[in-house]
């Protein structure tokens, strides 16, 4: 091994805290832009991704075998612009119920209505991949479409309108980027599942050349359809809706992930900027006994420029390791919510990150070294014996004490006088040592305290988001038709009878009803659904963007989508029609919907005179604190059953982009809060190291090593105050507008309940935050101090 090669090797193994440190603030930054950089490529068109992989279909069209012989079927996949096809499979359209075995829904409960279609996992189009469980084996078993089973897996369904009752379980989920079906069975169980008299429709999946736009797609459903005998095309479902929901969730994740990014790679130049630094300049002294002995400029860079690599390369491929092991649970539930992308780390990223951080390094590692490269060998030997005071006084030289150094020695006097015990004040003052050096960390635990604050942040509006978007379905209690069952529904709800049984029940607080209608907004004809209204919805949780909640006839609030799509603001009049009258309605305010909703009062719609349907109402009811809701429902069905209604508890749905996101943002938190840790560790470590002399003498004259540790500890008071002081207003800042991105990226607006989430309660801990950061990483150092004897501490130069 050569001269300059034994010199990389011992500084390596003689400064191994330093050294530890380097690696594990590489290791997580490494991990940290592993996961940012592997998110932000599965969330580029993570759709079109799934669907080349797994051969999607433009267009699922469902045949009436009885209107088209099998021969006029298959002469489909020869119709113009028709370029691959896959089929017939057998399907069928069934209502079942929830098996003996299952817990939720409780057993006997309806299902909805479902489409199972009876093929193979793999097929030339639309290639099902098992997401959980397994695939079906035989008759018996059914796999549910991913994210829209109604069940989980092991539970069952039944069949009792169905000759002999069949019974299915669930033995798995599958994903499906044409969204081609609600679940599958083996082809051969498909007819006992088809009713007596009837016929399974024959299921057929289309490729076209053209198919890119809204209108190339009906226009390949008009092709399909004039190729078969008239009405023999049942149903065709695009592919487009399901692109459209995948990529606009997956733009949502761009703006959080962006945030962090920045966050953790300026922090990561930081940290490792701090431990170059540092070991150049802790070894000055060995950097003039090396020149002393030959070593040119160029041999002392390269040798400093080593020391930093060798540590930063052991540490980013354990990063790399840690980023795809990491990956696997995070980017699993990501690409849960994208509804697609990516199944691990590419390649690229594997080889472009670590690159990109080894560079960092270098360059990082660069100036102080060639500084190093340049001292003159007196100089070195000289400083390098030299305490930092007078290591400064040497570079001041003829300066004496004005400028930066006066007003430095002025506050570590005014410090000195502080009515604090000596320790502490010496804590205090510490950092005015290496004036440059503490707030370079001090800047780490900045971004540190930013990335905890917007996490905190994104976590408390993400969760009031959610709720937004729930509302009308997460109620303490709803009353409702049901779905099949033992209760018998009615054709005309008697409302004020069902008022009267909600009003009379112990523990009802508030109550209201909705109802969707036949009435629609003239020149958006079957978009839109309008919804009315009866009684008190103010409680309801609906979110408001902007405006104001209707207050009476005449009056409706429009989801985001609505606006977008009609090319109309808040405070604009919208047309009702329905049977051929209309009535003019204004909005009065968005309301946070991803769905085209337009809601009203009941008595908007009594000039167009239409009858609503009764069998779709529901009945919302808020409880009085302390009331079981389970027991409420229970006692309250017995109460309107005889009206052919249920009540039933509501449901609060786990939105996976919403807990996606959260997990991500949690995950990059902990790390940048390491990194953030590791950098006050590094640089308290060094400051100790280098008034190690000093220490000792403290500690002959008296201090105690409880004094010892408080003294370290206070030192990083004052930069961890301020970082948190500083850091929380910079993550407010960048929620304030990461959220309204996400936001405007799922094409809806943030109410302003869920961005002025940071409350008193919530602000002050995050300011402490920033101290509690600083004295975690400052522990070890104080420990070590504290420990440090007295003899050996004199001794050390």
């Amino acid at each position: 091994m050569s001269a300059l090669g034994k010199v990389v090797r011992a500084g390596v193994g003689r400064k191994r805290v330093q050294t530890l440190v380097m690696v594990l603030t590489t290791m997580m930054s490494v991990t940290a832009c592993i996961l940012a950089v592997g998110l932000l490529v599965a969330a580029q068109g993570p759709y079109q991704r799934s669907f080349a992989d797994q051969h999607g279909a433009h267009l699922n069209v469902l045949y009436d075998p009885a209107k088209a012989s099998p021969a006029q079927l298959a002469a489909g996949a020869h119709a113009p612009g028709v370029t691959a096809s896959a089929g017939p499979y057998p399907a069928v359209t069934v209502q079942p119920r929830s098996g003996e075995d299952t817990k939720f829904p409780p057993p006997d409960s309806p299902l909805p209505p479902m489409t199972l279609v009876g093929r193979a996992q793999d097929g030339p189009m639309d290639g099902l991949r098992v997401t959980m469980g397994r695939w079906v084996a035989g008759p018996g078993e059914v796999v549910f479409l991913d994210g829209h089973s109604p069940l989980a897996v092991g539970d069952s369904m039944r069949f009792p309108g169905l000759p002999g009752q069949p019974t299915l379980k669930v033995v798995g989920l599958a994903a499906s980027v044409s969204w081609s079906a609600d679940g599958w069975v083996a082809p051969e169980q498909v007819a006992g599942l088809t009713a007596p008299g009837t016929a399974p429709a024959a299921q057929y999946l289309y490729r076209f050349a053209h198919a890119g736009t809204d209108a190339e797609v009906e226009a390949d459903h008009a092709v399909l359809a004039a190729a078969v005998p008239a009405g023999a095309l049942t149903k065709a479902t695009s592919y487009r809706p399901a692109q459209a929901a995948a990529d606009r969730t997956a733009s949502t994740f761009v703006p959080f992930v962006t945030a962090f990014g920045v966050l953790g790679l300026a922090m990561s130049v930081l940290i490792i900027g701090v431990v170059v630094s540092g070991a150049v300049t802790a070894a000055t002294r060995r950097i003039g006994i090396l020149k002393s002995l030959g070593f040119t400029p160029a041999q002392v860079a390269r040798a400093y420029v080593g020391q930093a690599l060798i540590p930063a390369g052991i540490g980013t491929a354990l990063g790399v390791l840690g980023g795809n092991l990491l990956s696997v649970p995070v980017l699993g539930i990501a690409q849960k919510a994208l509804r697609g992308g990516l199944l691990g780390i590419p390649l690229w990223v594997d080889f472009a990150v670590p690159a990109v951080a080894l560079a960092a390094v270098a360059g990082t590692a660069l100036v102080p070294a060639l500084r190093a490269g340049r001292l003159r060998t007196v100089e070195a030997l000289a400083v390098g014996r030299a305490v930092p005071g007078a290591k400064r006084a040497t570079a001041q030289g003829a300066q004496g004490r004005g400028g930066a150094v006066g007003l430095v020695e002025r506050v570590r006097n005014g410090i000195g006088r502080l009515p604090v015990p000596r320790s502490l004040s010496l804590g205090l003052a510490s950092p005015l040592n290496r004036p440059g050096r503490s707030a370079t960390t001090g800047a780490a635990v900045v971004l540190g305290t930013a990335g905890v604050t917007l996490c905190v942040g994104l976590t408390l509006s993400l969760g009031l988001f959610q709720d937004g978007l729930e509302a009308g379905r997460a109620d303490k209690v709803v009353v409702q038709t049901p779905i099949g069952g033992t209760t018998k529904p009615t054709e005309q709800v008697d409302e004020a009878a069902v008022a009267r049984a909600i009003g009379a029940r112990p523990g009802t607080r508030a109550w209201y009803s909705s109802v969707p209608t036949p009435a629609a907004v003239a020149g958006n004809t079957g978009r839109s659904e309008v919804v009315a209204f009866s009684g008190d919805a103010s409680w309801s949780g609906y979110q408001l963007v902007s405006g104001r909640w209707f207050r009476g006839p005449g009056e409706v609030v429009v989801g985001s989508a609505f606006l977008r799509a009609n090319q109309v603001k808040v405070g604009d009049t919208v047309t009702l029609a329905d049977h051929g009258r209309t009535t003019p309605a204004k909005i009065t305010g968005e309301v946070l919907a991803t769905d085209d909703f337009v809601f009203l009062d009941r008595a908007t719609l009594a000039p167009l005179g239409g009858a609503i349907a009764a069998e779709a109402i529901s009945f919302h009811i808020d409880l009085t604190p302390g009331t079981d809701a389970k027991a409420y429902a229970d006692a309250l069905d017995s109460a309107v059953q005889p009206m052919g209604l249920s009540a039933e508890p509501g449901e609060q749905h786990i939105n996976i982009v919403v807990l996606a996101m959260n997990t991500l943002a949690g995950m990059l938190t902990l790390l940048l809060s390491v990194v953030a840790g590791l950098g006050v560790l590094n640089t308290v470590l060094l400051d100790t190291r280098e008034r190690v002399h000093d220490l000792g003498v403290l500690k002959a004259l008296g201090m105690s090593p409880r004094q010892t540790v408080g003294m370290v500890l206070t030192s990083v008071c004052g930069s961890g105050l301020v970082a948190g002081l500083v850091g929380v207003p910079i993550g407010i800042a960048v929620h304030h507008q990461v959220m309204p991105a996400m936001a405007r990226a799922a094409g809806v607006g943030v109410p302003d309940a869920d961005l002025t989430v940071f409350e008193p309660a919530v602000v002050g801990p995050l300011i402490l935050g920033g101290l509690v950061l600083a004295l975690l990483g400052a522990v070890l150092p104080a420990t070590w101090a504290a420990r440090t004897r007295t003899v050996t501490a004199l001794r050390t130069e």
